[in-house]
């Protein structure tokens, strides 16, 4: 079964914690998708990975960028639900949603906590992929730091 965790932002926006946990999987040796809503949400990634650091820079691609393939990307954004860079995990961004996710060795959901209904979405996702027989973590932010709140 696919190791699911969720992480419930409540300090940081999306674009500060992502990339720390994308370079923990990469130095796993995962290949990583990061699927979201939009085509502009996948554009702002995009940018964000290449700018996020002075000294450094997380390997990537984006859908929609002509002659890019998505196969030798060791991290691709994308609005897709297929695993299209033959990922272990899968990065759940923006209220996205997975198809299967039985594929993956991790399923992670990023979640802002002052969003009601991205709460409300990290919820219905917690009891579908319970309910499927996934091992489940919730971490959740307090004082800078990643705090296990919940396992099942």
């Amino acid at each position: 079964m696919t190791e699911v965790v969720f992480y419930h932002l409540t300090e940081m926006k999306l674009e500060q914690a992502l990339p720390d946990l994308l370079e923990r999987s990469l130095g796993r040796g995962w290949k990583v998708i990061v699927q979201t809503i939009s085509q502009d949400r996948c554009d702002a990634l995009d940018e964000h990975l290449w700018t996020f650091k002075e000294d450094s820079f997380l390997p990537h691609a984006a859908q929609g960028k002509n002659g890019v393939e998505s196969q030798s990307q060791p991290i691709w954004i994308t609005t897709s639900t297929a695993n299209e860079n033959s990922a272990q995990v899968r990065f759940l961004v923006d209220n996205a949603v997975p198809g299967t996710i039985d594929e993956y060795e991790r399923a992670i959901y990023m979640f802002d906590g002052h969003d009601e209904d991205a709460v409300t979405g990290a919820r219905e996702r917690w009891k579908i992929d319970k309910a499927a027989g996934h091992s489940l973590t919730y971490w959740q932010q307090e004082d800078g730091k990643w705090v296990k709140k919940a396992q099942s």
